[in-house]
C-alpha cells in the first residue's frame, strides 16, 4: 500500500468518524441518524483505496471459513461415527453383560437348588439317624428291662432250687438218721438177744456137773 493510498484511507476514515460524531442522536437512545448516501459514498471510496491484498485476505478468510466449516463437518461426522460406534460398543457390552449375568444367575440358581437339596438330604439323614438312635435307645432300654426280668426270674428260680435242695437234704438227712437209728436199734436188740442167749448158755453150762476125769 502506497503512502497516497494510506493518506486517502485515513482521510476517508476521518470523514466517516466526523460524520458519525456530528450525526443527530435519537431521543432516549445512543443511536444516531447518519446520511445514508454520504455514508455509502465514503464506504465505496474506502473500498477503492483498500489494497488488493485485502481481497486476497478476504479470499483466504473465506477459504479459512470454508476449511473450518469442512473441518467442523468432518469433526461432526467423526463425532457422530464415534458416538454410533461407542453406542454399538455399549450395546454389545450390555448384551454380553446380560448374557454373562443370565448365565451367572442360572448357575447361582442351580447352586442354590443343589445346596437346598443337599441340606434337605442332610436333614432327612439326621432325622433317620435320630430315629435309629431313639430306636436303639428303646431297644437298649427294653433289653435292660428284659435282662432285669430274667435275672429276677433266675434269682427266684435259684432261691426255689436252693430251698428245694435244702428241704431234700434235710429230708435225706432225717431219713438217714431214722435209718441209722433203726438199724442201730435193731443191732442193739440183736446184741441183747445174743447176749441173753450167751448168758443163758453160760448159765446152762455152769449148772451142768463137771465131767468125770
Amino acid at each position: 500500500m502506497t503512502d497516497h493510498t494510506l493518506a486517502r484511507a485515513d482521510e476517508v476514515l476521518t470523514e466517516l468518524t466526523e460524520l458519525i460524531e456530528t450525526a443527530r442522536t435519537l431521543p432516549m437512545s445512543s443511536s444516531c441518524v447518519v446520511p445514508r448516501e454520504r455514508t455509502l459514498d465514503l464506504l465505496d471510496a474506502l473500498r477503492e483505496v483498500l489494497p488488493p491484498e485485502l481481497a486476497e485476505a478476504r479470499r483466504v478468510v473465506a477459504q479459512r471459513d470454508l476449511t473450518l466449516s469442512e473441518a467442523d463437518r468432518l469433526a461432526e461426522e467423526q463425532l457422530r461415527q464415534a458416538q454410533e460406534q461407542a453406542q454399538a460398543t455399549v450395546n454389545a457390552a450390555d448384551a454380553q453383560a446380560r448374557t454373562v449375568l443370565d448365565a451367572a444367575e442360572r448357575q447361582a440358581q442351580l447352586s442354590v437348588s443343589a445346596a437346598a437339596e443337599q441340606a434337605h438330604e442332610l436333614v432327612e439323614a439326621g432325622r433317620r439317624e435320630q430315629g435309629q438312635l431313639v430306636s436303639a435307645a428303646s431297644v437298649h432300654q427294653a433289653a435292660v428291662s428284659e435282662a432285669a426280668r430274667l435275672r429276677a426270674e433266675a434269682e427266684q428260680q435259684c432261691q426255689a432250687m436252693l430251698a428245694a435242695a435244702h428241704a431234700q437234704a434235710e429230708s435225706l438227712t432225717s431219713q438217714a438218721h431214722e435209718y441209722a437209728h433203726s438199724t442201730l436199734s435193731e443191732l442193739v436188740d440183736n446184741l441183747h438177744r445174743l447176749a441173753a442167749t450167751a448168758e443163758n448158755g453160760r448159765n446152762a453150762i455152769s449148772q451142768q456137773p463137771p465131767p468125770a476125769i
